[in-house]
C-alpha cells in the first residue's frame, strides 16, 4: 500500500514512520510538511493512501484536498477532535487522534486494504440507469416514482444523499459514490465530493475560486465544481 504522509511536525512524521515500519504492506513513498509540496508530491506519486494532518502551515488538510486532481484514500491525523465531522463529510476513511495508538493505525490501514481490494471476478455488473429510466424513491412515509432525467442532481448528506426534483428533496439511503456507479456518466457528472449534477439541467457556468466553476441549474440550484473536476467538465461539454 503506497502511502504519503502530510504533516508539518518532524517528530510526528517520525512517529508515523516508526508505526508504519511495523506494518509489512505499508510503503511510505513520500512526505510533505506544507500544502504546495504536498500537492506536488501526491500528484506525482499517485499514492493509494494519504495520512493527512488537519492543521498545516497557513492552510488546512481540507484546503489540500480541494486542490488535488488525484484524491487517494484519506486518513486524517490530528490532535484536535473538533474537525471529525468535517473529515467524514469529505468521505475520510478514518480520523486518528494524536498520539496515535498502533492498533488504531492498523485498523485504519485494514479499512484501506478492504477499500482497495478489487471486487470478485464473479461479481454481477452494475446496471446503469439512463435519463428515461423510472426510479422509485422513498423517504419515511412518502414515496415517488420519478423519471431519472427529471432529477436535477444529488447532494451528499453524511453517508446518504438527497435528490432534487420538482421542489422535493427526499433522502436516499445510498452514498453519492454508490449512486454515481449506477447512473449514466453521460447524464450525471460528479461536480465535487458533495454533488452529482444532471448535465441536461445546466443553465449557466461561471468561473469560480481555485480555478473551479459555479454551475447554475435550471431549478435554481448553484453548485461549485472543484478545480480537479473543472477540466473534466470542459471536456464533457465542449464540441
Amino acid at each position: 500500500m503506497k502511502i504519503v504522509i502530510v504533516e508539518d511536525s518532524r517528530l510526528a512524521r517520525q512517529e508515523l514512520r516508526t508505526l508504519l515500519a511495523a506494518i509489512p504492506d505499508a510503503e511510505i513513498v513520500g512526505e510533505a510538511a506544507e500544502l504546495a509540496a504536498a500537492r506536488e508530491t501526491i500528484e506525482r506519486l499517485q499514492p493509494e493512501l494519504l495520512l493527512l494532518d488537519v492543521e498545516l502551515p497557513g492552510a488546512t488538510g481540507f484546503d489540500l484536498l480541494d486542490q488535488l486532481d488525484h484524491v487517494p484514500l484519506v486518513v486524517f491525523t490530528t490532535a484536535y477532535d473538533q474537525h471529525a465531522l468535517a473529515a467524514f463529510e469529505r468521505n475520510a476513511l478514518d480520523y486518528l487522534l494524536k498520539p496515535i495508538a498502533p492498533d488504531r493505525l492498523e485498523a485504519a490501514l485494514a479499512k484501506a486494504r478492504e477499500r482497495l481490494r478489487p471486487p470478485p471476478a464473479s461479481a454481477a455488473p452494475v446496471t446503469v440507469k439512463g435519463a428515461d429510466d423510472m426510479v422509485f424513491l422513498r423517504d419515511g412515509e412518502r414515496c415517488w416514482f420519478v423519471r431519472l432525467g427529471d432529477i436535477a442532481g444529488f447532494e451528499a448528506t453524511g453517508n446518504y444523499a438527497q435528490a432534487w426534483f420538482n421542489g422535493q428533496r427526499p433522502l436516499i439511503h445510498r452514498t453519492l459514490t454508490s449512486l454515481e456507479e449506477r447512473l449514466d456518466p453521460q447524464l450525471f457528472f460528479r461536480a465535487s465530493r458533495s454533488h452529482l449534477i444532471n448535465l441536461r439541467w445546466v443553465q449557466a457556468i461561471a468561473p469560480w475560486h481555485n480555478d473551479g466553476y459555479r454551475v447554475t441549474l435550471r431549478d435554481g440550484h448553484e453548485v461549485e465544481v472543484s478545480r480537479r473536476q473543472a477540466k473534466l467538465l470542459r471536456e464533457r461539454l465542449e464540441l
